[in-house]
């Protein structure tokens, strides 16, 4: 979550897919991470983590909100720059 006391910006991504369930949420932005099979749904499981390495390299934070059936949210924040 962001730091109130932090100026930054936040960003976020919405779809209305099937939704990530609580236990996968952070492990999802690990590399090669897939929750489905191959057959299930495309993807390498390098996309998130790529993300991560980026916020993060530039002293940001990133994590996702879900709800089953109601689709997911990742947001992220990077710092302001002056």
């Amino acid at each position: 979550m962001p730091d109130p006391d932090k100026k930054e910006y936040l960003f976020y991504v919405k779809d209305n897919g099937i939704g990530i369930p609580e236990e996968f949420r952070v492990k999802m932005f690990e590399m090669f991470t897939r929750l489905h099979s191959r057959d299930a749904y495309e993807g390498s499981g390098i996309g998130l983590a790529t993300c991560r390495k980026i916020v993060e390299k530039h002293g940001g934070k990133i994590w996702a909100e879900s709800e089953a059936g109601m689709g997911s949210a990742v947001f992220f924040t990077l710092p302001f720059i002056q």
